[in-house]
């Protein structure tokens, strides 16, 4: 294996909003092969829970929109004004005007992804752990896929806050949890670089809370 095609994969597949190409199609088939290759993805036990509704009607994309800017712009607004001056600032002016365009535009995105699990959580850590680790690492293996073709999304959660909702448009069954939506386009730029992230180091600990890791 080529750790160098690899190791870039997995430190520049960002989270994109603003590079999203609104006008070209998604191909059906790009979709079926980054979701062949996403239920690969480490599952517990045999249950392979997870569910995937790819949403590329226009007026359905419209009416999940209208849920996801509803929640979504309250959301922005509401940083905003925590972050009072800093609003203004770079990184933090960046970041809201990036998770303000995805608000803005997402109802021009072309293919909307959901993935789902089948069953609802417990509100019991150890539980609960199980139920959506059966379902983040193929989320997270559909979008370095996506990212291996071209394309780019982010997840996202904001139309949860309207989920029963969402499941009378979808037609999605009760007893099946949303677990976020997926904004799926190809990308007007490649130039993709790893992100600033504190050292690892600062952020891991060998054997016991507080030491040192090296």
């Amino acid at each position: 294996m080529d750790t160098r095609v690899t190791d870039h994969l997995l430190s520049t597949t960002r989270a994109v909003r603003r590079k999203l190409d609104l006008d070209r199609e998604v191909e059906p088939e790009v979709i079926a092969q980054c979701l062949r290759l996403a239920v690969q993805a480490p599952t517990p036990g045999p249950s392979q829970s997870w569910r995937w509704l790819v949403v590329r009607d226009q007026e359905t994309r419209g009416r999940i929109a209208e849920l996801f800017r509803e929640v979504g712009a309250q959301y922005m607004r509401d940083r905003i004004a925590v972050a009072g001056a800093a609003a203004n600032e770079a990184p933090m002016k960046r970041i809201l005007e990036s998770g303000q365009h995805l608000v803005d535009i997402i109802d021009r995105v072309p293919v909307l992804v959901i993935p789902c699990v089948v069953g609802r959580p417990t509100g019991r850590n150890a539980a609960d752990s199980v139920f959506y680790g059966g379902i983040f690492p193929a989320v997270w293996s559909f979008q370095l896929a996506l990212r291996s073709r071209g394309l780019g999304s982010t997840l996202t959660s904001y139309h949860l806050e309207r989920e029963e909702q969402a499941a009378r448009i979808l037609g999605i069954p009760d007893g099946v949890t949303q677990v976020g939506l997926l904004p799926v386009a190809y990308t007007t730029s490649q130039d993709f670089k790893p992100g600033t992230r504190q050292p690892v180091e600062e952020l891991s600990y060998l054997d016991r809370w507080g030491s040192p890791l090296f």
